[in-house]
């Protein structure tokens, strides 16, 4: 989908959004498992059974619904990174109730909702194409955490928006704050990076599909 083609659509959505009230229920129904997925990836692994994605996800719809009325009066972003941000900005507030003393200063809590590496090893290792052994998904989730917490942050990032939370060249490129050209050849350059990481250890992942 061209970058004008995905503007022409937003724009409609927001003319809905503005005419039907019950067409934000609908929108929100129709993200919930993107958002999830986007949670996922991003979820430092010393919340794991501590914090709720459906409870992150909830409350981010709260207060989208409380802020509604005036996004819609000035957009300035497209209806689902809004939503998205909303979302992450819920899951950095969330990270910081739970991890409490873990966390020790501001700047380290402005990084939790990107530390994608945990994320990311464990969809890998979820979405290997067979069974794993537990000695071999440990093995995994050590070397990948590793591999993929030594990428560029922006490289990581850029691979996560793209190639797993599936968002457009335009929506990585907004969210990461550069030019479009910039995130295509970051998304490029990550992906090959990663393809690297797996066939460094071809014998253990031949079962999986980055």
């Amino acid at each position: 989908m061209s970058s004008e083609q995905s503007a022409q659509l937003d724009s409609e959505l927001l003319e809905r959004l503005r005419a039907d009230p019950s067409a934000w229920d609908g929108f929100l129904r129709e993200h919930r498992l993107r958002l999830r997925r986007m949670i996922a990836l991003r979820l430092d692994r010393r919340l794991q059974g501590r914090l709720d994605a459906s409870d992150v996800i909830q409350d981010a719809y709260t207060e989208a619904t409380a802020r509604l009325s005036e996004y819609l009066s000035n957009p300035t972003l497209p209806p689902y990174l809004w939503l998205r941000f909303i979302a992450c900005q819920r899951l950095l507030i969330s990270a910081r109730r739970h991890l409490g003393a873990e966390v020790r200063n501001a700047a380290r809590e402005e990084e939790l909702p990107h530390s994608t590496a945990d994320g990311l090893a464990a969809h890998l290792v979820d979405h290997a194409t067979g069974p794993l052994e537990k000695a071999e998904k440990a093995e995994a989730l050590t070397y990948l955490r590793t591999a993929l917490a030594a990428m560029d942050d922006q490289d990581r990032d850029v691979l996560t928006l793209r190639h797993f939370e599936q968002l457009s060249n335009l929506e990585a490129a907004t969210v990461l704050g550069i030019e479009p050209s910039a995130a295509s050849k970051r998304y490029i350059r990550a992906l090959s990076r990663l393809q690297e990481i797996l066939a460094n250890r071809a014998e253990l992942f031949e079962r999986f599909r980055p």
